[in-house]
């Protein structure tokens, strides 16, 4: 008996508060309707204490979408385009045999790589002044403040590009399997955890240490910030730092790779 009246007095609590929170919500909609009619129709009384708030956007007052996509736009294509073509070029002196020719030659890992960066990185610099130029001209993008954070960190963007194909290239046999880890690993990582689509703070935790990595995602907001919010160094300097530390990482581990593959003199 007494469990049985522990359990209607709950059940008549939860209906009473239930029936409270509706009480309230009716009860303010109510209000809220009397406001809005009193207010159209010049009946309000005058409120001296009423406080009116105007939003300024601080950065794209304009609200354009061009703004916003196109600087992220160029961190995507700056990172896909160049690293693929590393990778298949340095997978494709395997296909052939002729990597056996270097292996076999003086030439040690660093300046092996150190060649391989030079020619593929004047062809990512080609293409991105190709793109940057096009982006330009069709979406009236300009400088908003100091340029050289974008400049300085482009070149060093595109440096860290051509080493991760690179270091694909070295760690895989084919051409299929080259394009396949460029696809999976940069693509997919540079799409989707970037901040290019979705906001950082909404990437879970696990997923977000990638994006702490990722030089996409810092070259992604050093773009917007050079076209949209024009801060300089002072609110950007971390970003060239974080892509060259991954820049280095990328040809210290390639250069590991091709030590162990070269033929010991």
């Amino acid at each position: 008996m007494a469990s049985e009246s522990r359990k209607n007095t709950t059940i008549q609590v939860l209906i009473d508060g239930t029936d409270a929170n509706n009480a309230r919500l009716i009860q303010n909609s109510i209000k809220a309707t009397t406001s809005n009619f009193l207010t159209r129709s010049g009946l309000a009384p005058p409120n001296v204490n009423r406080i009116n708030t105007n939003t300024r956007l601080w950065f794209n007052p304009g609200r354009k979408e061009s703004l916003y996509i196109v600087p992220g736009v160029f961190g995507v294509i700056l990172w896909i385009f160049p690293s693929l073509l590393a990778a298949i070029a340095m997978v494709r002196e395997k296909e052939a045999g002729t990597i056996l020719q270097v292996y076999t030659s003086s030439l040690t890992a660093t300046e092996l790589i150190l060649g391989k960066l030079l020619a593929y990185f004047i062809v990512a610099l080609a293409e991105a002044i190709f793109v940057i130029s096009l982006g330009a001209i069709l979406f009236h993008l300009w400088f908003a403040g100091d340029p050289t954070p974008f400049l300085s960190g482009t070149l060093l963007y595109l440096g860290t590009s051509v080493m991760f194909g690179l270091l694909i290239g070295v760690r895989t046999s084919t051409q299929n399997a080259a394009v396949q880890g460029v696809a999976t690993i940069g693509f997919l990582t540079a799409l989707l955890l970037s901040g290019f689509i979705y906001p950082l703070s909404n990437i879970p935790f696990p997923l977000s240490l990638i994006s702490a990595v990722l030089p996409a995602r810092y070259y992604i907001e050093l773009s917007r910030d050079a076209f949209v919010r024009g801060t300089g160094w002072l609110g950007i300097w971390y970003a060239p730092l974080a892509i060259a530390a991954v820049g280095l990482f990328f040809f210290n581990a390639s250069r590991r790779v091709l030590s162990q593959m070269q033929l010991p003199e």
